[in-house]
């Protein structure tokens, strides 16, 4: 007997209370923040979604990792360990620890990135766009046509364009793209998951020009199922031999194991060149800490080699990916019009196609986002013009993003069914009072990933 209901591939051990707080209060709260979800604090939001990132709830067996933890200064047992994982897992040659993915972003583009140079990526997130920014470097987002239209399945929307990429070399010359960088899944393209078929492409088009290929690779190992559920000649292999497969058309990959190492911090550079490896030490030690610890306690090095191999539990990926798709499946046939199929670790709503009467730039995902937090305490993220609209170069004028779109980040192993049961509730209330929503405008942001601070104020 098969059953439909996809039940949680483990037992709940600890709990934590949720404060349970009324819509006058939660009107409260907005105001003291500005209308900005991420000075909300977090004792005052009743079901989170604002990111799947150091969210996770850590097993029993990571909780013991965190116990033998060896905090030695240089050569612990537990990066031990961890390195032994990771090479086992990613099949990279140097595995160099960070604090978080940022981190690993900061140290490679720090070292491969001069000013006017260009970084392709099937799309960038904030922090890697930042990075990049920062370093006098251009991020260009080379997302494939099917990514287009939001509302319509395909797939693989997150691949990259590939003839967009080889374009792109013949125009500028591969001697100004350092590297090609690729995000599985895509999380800025809606969560989407790249086909090995695209991976493999993408890397033949780097050896070619002799351009290094890196893989973003936080949530790999929910692309390596995407891959063997959807992809022709996968069925049969493991997600494991999937996620090796993935790693070997590339140079080396960052990674933000608060994502898909099931750890509250942590991350890891890695590469196959020993030059750039010894530069990456090098600069390591300055900022971040001794090569064998890299910024992080012994404990946490433990947990993140637990979880690495944890997050390959293909019945954990299964209940995974079935409770996004429950969530995403329930709005959308009810007319939310979300991102489709529903992506691996978030389903994002189309705030711009949910809410036409609110102009881009009047920021309708951050009107969304504060009306699902007012109506039901829930806190979710904009992704739209907010996060990535773009300035005329000769104008200065704002530029609104591609699409307007809000993220419902589930954290792993942390809400039950009853709590996005919840969700939907509150979801569908707000859509059928859309036409009562109104826009917002900025009054105070910094240069720089103006989001996680910024000010915003109701427009009348």
């Amino acid at each position: 007997m098969v059953y439909r209901t996809i039940i949680e591939p483990f037992r709940i051990k600890s709990v934590e209370p949720i404060r349970l707080t009324t819509p006058e209060e939660r009107e409260q709260i907005l105001q003291r923040a500005h209308y900005n979800l991420f000075l909300v604090p977090a004792d005052d939001v009743m079901i989170d979604l604002l990111t799947d990132s150091g969210t996770s709830a850590m097993s029993a067996e990571q909780w013991a990792g965190i116990m033998r933890g060896d905090e030695s200064y240089a050569g612990s047992r537990s990066f031990t360990l961890f390195e032994q994982t990771v090479r086992e897992i990613f099949g990279f040659k140097h595995v160099i620890p960070v604090h978080q993915g940022r981190a690993a972003e900061r140290i490679l583009f720090a070292l491969l990135c001069k000013p006017g140079c260009i970084i392709p990526n099937n799309t960038h997130f904030d922090t890697t766009r930042a990075n990049i920014e920062y370093r006098g470097g251009q991020a260009v987002d080379l997302p494939c046509a099917e990514s287009r239209q939001t509302t319509t399945p395909h797939p693989f929307k997150g691949n990259m364009d590939v003839g967009a990429l080889e374009r792109l070399i013949e125009e500028v010359g591969a001697e100004r793209i350092p590297l090609v960088m690729m995000t599985v899944t895509n999380n800025s393209g809606g969560g989407q998951p790249v086909s090995m078929a695209n991976i493999r492409a993408v890397s033949a088009v780097c050896r070619r020009h002799g351009v290094p290929f890196y893989i973003d690779a936080c949530r790999f190992a929910e692309n390596a199922y995407f891959i063997q559920r959807r992809e022709a000649g996968y069925a049969n292999q493991s997600v494991r031999e999937i996620a090796r497969e993935m790693f070997s058309y590339a140079d080396g990959c960052t990674m933000s194991a608060k994502k898909d190492g099931l750890a509250n911090i942590g991350g890891f550079l890695c590469t196959n060149d020993d030059a750039l490896a010894q530069m990456e030490k090098e600069l390591l030690i300055l900022t971040e800490g001794f090569p064998t610890y890299g910024g992080l306690a012994g404990r946490d090095l433990e947990a993140m080699a637990i979880g690495l191999q944890e997050v390959l539990d293909e019945h954990y990926l299964e209940y995974r990916l079935a409770s996004v798709r429950y969530l995403g499946e329930h709005i959308a046939r009810e007319g939310v019009p979300i991102v489709q199929p529903p992506g691996g670790h978030a389903v994002y709503i189309d705030a711009g196609l949910m809410l036409p009467h609110i102009p881009p730039l009047h920021y309708p995902g951050q009107s969304l986002v504060v009306a699902l937090y007012r109506e039901g305490g829930i806190r979710s993220c904009e992704i739209g013009s907010v996060m990535f609209a773009r300035h005329d170069p000769d104008t200065g004028a704002e530029l609104p993003a591609l699409r307007e779109l809000v993220r419902l980040a589930i954290p792993r192993r942390v809400y039950t069914q009853s709590h996005i049961d919840y969700v939907v509730e509150v979801i569908l209330e707000v859509y059928r009072q859309r036409e009562q929503l109104r826009g917002y405008r900025i009054t105070w942001q910094t240069p720089f990933l103006r989001h996680f601070s910024c000010h915003f104020e109701p427009l009348s």
